[in-house]
């Protein structure tokens, strides 16, 4: 499993076990500005992520979603660029932060599933999807198929809205901007998260000590014949 995925899906399992087990409750979790601000509560901020209610149907829907969609954008489009897909998940987390502090928005994860899911579908607009056997569908209305269901289940579609809302602007300014005329990349992962999460490239400029050269490396063969003289 990629590293990125494995480690936040299960930041989510453990989270809430750990509210199944009692060890702490949804009340220490939920995105609350004024204890985030006001009370240093800062853990607020990556919790309200964290936390999809209590086990059910709607916990194991959510984490099916999050781990298939989490796991095909990092094993496809950011196959080998970590940095940037960690600069996504700031990035996203950063932009439903800011509208959590207008809206009386508690817990933010299904919004950032929803979010996963729209840029997947819309870098993927040719696959066919099939939801329950009931609707097949192009890739990139699954996140509308996903907020219908949401819809008839009884649940606010507001955080829908929000996951997509917040999946477009990235899409937007990531992959349609800078191929408009006139247009550039304005989303650059900034150099530490580079630093920390890829492997840094080999200089094509570094010129070894000609010692390290490999044209004059001994070969094995070279080395027998040395060791077992004719």
């Amino acid at each position: 499993m990629p590293a990125v995925t494995r480690a936040y899906t299960t930041a989510c399992v453990l989270t809430t076990a750990a509210v199944q087990l009692e060890f702490i409750t949804p009340f220490q979790l939920y995105f609350n500005p004024d204890l985030i601000f006001r009370k240093f509560q800062i853990w607020r901020l990556i919790t309200n992520f964290l936390f999809f209610g209590p086990l059910g149907f709607s916990f194991f829907f959510n984490m099916i979603f999050l781990y298939r969609y989490c796991r095909m954008l990092e094993e496809g489009s950011f196959r080998g660029r970590t940095a940037d897909f960690v600069f996504m998940f700031l990035f996203g987390g950063f932009l439903m932060t800011l509208f959590g502090l207008f809206a009386s928005l508690f817990f933010l994860g299904q919004a950032f599933t929803i979010m996963l899911v729209y840029v997947w579908s819309r870098r993927n607009p040719y696959i066919r999807m099939n939801f329950f056997g009931l609707l097949n569908f192009q890739a990139p209305f699954l996140p509308w198929v996903l907020m219908g269901f949401s819809l008839l289940l009884g649940n606010s579609i507001i955080i829908d809205l929000l996951g997509i809302a917040v999946g477009h602007i990235y899409y937007f300014l990531e992959d349609v901007f800078p191929n408009q005329p006139g247009g550039k990349k304005l989303l650059l992962t900034p150099g530490f998260l580079k630093m920390v999460f890829d492997t840094p490239e080999e200089d094509p400029n570094y010129n070894p000590l000609p010692e390290d050269r490999p044209e004059n490396q001994p070969r094995d063969q070279d080395q027998n014949q040395q060791q077992h003289p004719q």
